[in-house]
């Protein structure tokens, strides 16, 4: 998948020739989130009988694990097809460059800005240009940060299905301080053998 235009010759015969429409991938990144809540709305109405109270923090929760779901599915998916011609990664590290470099690029057209770690099995990822923030804005910063949490739930879920992909288990959390950052702390689960 690449969001360049192609090149001319393009040979509109080969398989692996996917591209996609940037401005369409921003509109469905943006929508996924409202989707999401009216989603849980309708189904915990359903579930309830026809009572059209709904407890915030459960629909916040079920938000939460469809977006997170999601994303999993499309991480796990992105390393399957993207890392097939790779030759074997070594090390946890490399596992985590490859998802700031390779992966990022493909899901938001650039890598991640920072990486650091402290070797123990924690990663922090800054991107300082998000690109779903990046043409959000709201009447106060305050407000702007409590409404940007659900947008960041869906590349969590990437991060933890394009890991689990390639055999490490982990946490994500994501926050962000400022619009339009966003910071990612990866926490590796060691199995206890």
């Amino acid at each position: 998948m690449s969001f360049e235009t192609p090149l001319p010759p393009y040979n509109a015969s080969d398989p692996h020739a996917t591209f996609l429409n940037s401005s369409c991938f921003d509109l469905l990144l943006i929508e996924m989130v409202p989707f999401a809540y009216r989603l849980a709305e309708q189904l915990t109405v359903e579930r309830s009988g026809g009572n059209t109270q709904v407890d915030e923090e459960v629909q916040r929760e079920a938000v939460f694990r469809r977006l997170d779901a999601l994303g999993y599915r499309v991480g796990q998916g992105l390393v399957e097809r993207f890392s097939r011609d790779r030759p074997r990664f070594t090390d946890t590290l490399d596992m985590i460059k490859f998802l700031c470099k390779d992966i990022w690029t493909l899901v938001f057209r650039k890598q991640i800005d920072n990486l650091k770690t402290n070797h123990r099995g924690v990663y922090v990822l800054t991107d300082h240009s998000f690109r779903p923030f990046a043409r959000m804005s709201m009447s106060s910063a305050s407000e702007a940060l409590a409404r940007v949490q659900p947008f960041l739930w869906f590349p969590c879920g990437i991060i933890r299905g394009a890991l689990a992909s390639m055999g490490i288990e982990a946490t994500v959390q994501a926050e962000t301080a400022e619009l339009p950052g966003a910071t990612f702390q990866i926490k590796t689960i060691t199995s206890k053998s």
